[in-house]
């Protein structure tokens, strides 16, 4: 567990949480909750990257952020992908493997898990794809 000081005017919670902790932001992961049909989705993608939202699935867009915090328990800017309310699908980034440990939300905002892929992976049950777009 990695604790920092969290600024509420953080434009990224991803990104500050890279800087507050002195890492590499390729090391930390931002959890996002897309709607694929009826169906609420996470990825898992390093905090300098961009979901491309179609590798989620056809007519995949954004979750409702009041839906994300209802169903996964947390609030924006501090879903972890684990231990949710509810476990959803989940799809964790593929360049996740090219460290020895990655950095997640460990359930609120200024609150970072290190573990490594294969253990995050495993614990949430998710699938490991590419996710990124341009």
């Amino acid at each position: 567990m990695h604790e920092y000081a969290h600024d509420p005017k953080a434009a990224s919670y991803a990104t500050e949480a890279a800087e507050a902790l002195g890492i590499d932001p390729a090391r930390v992961f931002k959890t996002l909750v897309v709607s694929v049909g009826d169906e609420l989705v996470v990825c898992v993608v390093p905090a300098t990257g961009r979901l491309d939202l179609k590798a989620a699935g056809k007519r995949a867009a954004m979750a409702d952020p009041s839906r994300a915090e209802k169903v996964t328990g947390y609030v924006t800017g501090g879903i972890s992908p684990l231990g949710q309310r509810r476990r959803l699908r989940t799809l964790v980034d593929a360049s996740a493997s090219a460290f020895d440990t990655v950095f997640v939300s460990a359930g609120r905002r200024g609150l970072e898990i290190e573990l490594t892929p294969g253990d995050l992976v495993q614990l949430t049950g998710a699938d490991l794809r590419p996710l990124l777009g341009g």
